[in-house]
């Protein structure tokens, strides 16, 4: 019997009781459960719990309390800054986000490696260190300390300081959102563009822009989220001035520290609410991010390049040279 005839001999009983038996959905009903529940049980704990105990102390004083807590000259300020600091943050590492993330995963260049080193740099260094750096630098003994108070610049311990903080611990995140994607999607739907006579602006504008939309909103929305509670950079260079340099986080450990607990949850349950909104975008952002890769990896191998009605229009007066 050759090898072909062999291959379409039908698979006996045994042979789908072995392949049943390696099946991972073929565990023992008992077995499914108990690892169900043991993941239940362990979400419920360290992360169910936390969160209704966060608004249980928050409310544990009642409402009127609660409203009071968070309508302090002090809480305000705090979540002043903290808005502040996440609509200069934000929009400054999502433009980066887009520019490292275009460049890396549409063109080849020297130090490509580097540069993405760089950008994951935040992700290995501690964020009280990364806050050290900037006292090193700006602070009164620093490098640049004694210029800045000739010029009455104040860095440290001011605004100014908490930004650049927010800024290098937040800005990995579009960009490492957004190299993934723009690899997957690869570069045809971009040079169609530019042989029907885009520039590079129209190119990005209004092709690879649109591609990366669910991504680059999700990206921006961990960026948002890390931004508003981060505390360890932000710690270090504010110096703590109550109702100046206090963000919600560092205001919620000056409430704790001073055995105020139901006001310190009262600000930190606006953490908390920012926190299930996030998750709710992120979730709505995955799943259309998850429907972007998908096409893009069912396109058939032997396919030619690709081309989107966006980049179709880009240039209507082109014509094909006879």
């Amino acid at each position: 019997m050759s090898h072909d005839s062999a291959a379409l001999q039908p698979v006996s009983r045994t042979g789908l009781n072995a392949v049943r038996r390696n099946d991972p959905v073929s565990e023992p009903r008992l077995v499914r459960w108990l690892l169900t529940g043991i993941a239940l049980l362990f979400l419920t704990l360290f992360l169910v719990v936390p969160l209704v105990a966060v608004f249980y102390q928050a409310l544990s004083k009642g409402v009127g309390f609660y409203f009071a807590a968070l309508a302090d000259p002090d809480a305000i300020s705090a979540i002043k800054l903290t808005l502040l600091t996440a609509a200069i943050a934000v929009p400054l590492n999502l433009v980066f986000g887009l520019a490292a993330s275009w460049c890396i995963a549409k063109f080849e260049f020297k130090g490509k490696a580097l540069l993405t080193t760089l950008i994951d740099l935040p992700f290995s260094v501690s964020p009280v260190v990364s806050g050290l750096v900037y006292v090193l630098l700006f602070g009164a003994q620093g490098w640049f300390g004694p210029w800045l108070q000739d010029h009455d610049v104040q860095i440290i311990f001011a605004v100014p300081g908490i930004v650049l903080a927010t800024i290098f611990v937040t800005f990995p995140f579009v960009a490492r959102e957004l190299i993934p994607l723009m690899q997957a999607q690869g570069n045809d739907e971009e040079e169609a563009a530019h042989v029907l006579g885009a520039s590079g602006w129209q190119t990005f504008r209004r092709v690879t822009l649109p591609n990366v939309k669910w991504g680059l909103l999700y990206g921006v929305i961990l960026c948002n989220a890390r931004a508003m509670g981060e505390f360890g950079a932000v710690s270090v260079v504010s110096g703590h001035i109550r109702g100046q340099t206090d963000t919600i986080p560092l205001h919620v450990e000056i409430l704790y520290n001073e055995y105020n607990f139901s006001a310190a949850f009262a600000v930190a349950s606006l953490l908390a609410l920012l926190a299930l909104v996030t998750l709710g975008l992120k979730l709505l952002a995955e799943r259309h991010l998850s429907a972007e890769l998908a096409d893009s990896r069912d396109v058939p191998a032997h396919a030619g390049p690709t081309v989107s009605q966006s980049s179709v229009a880009l240039a209507p007066t082109q014509h094909p040279v006879q």
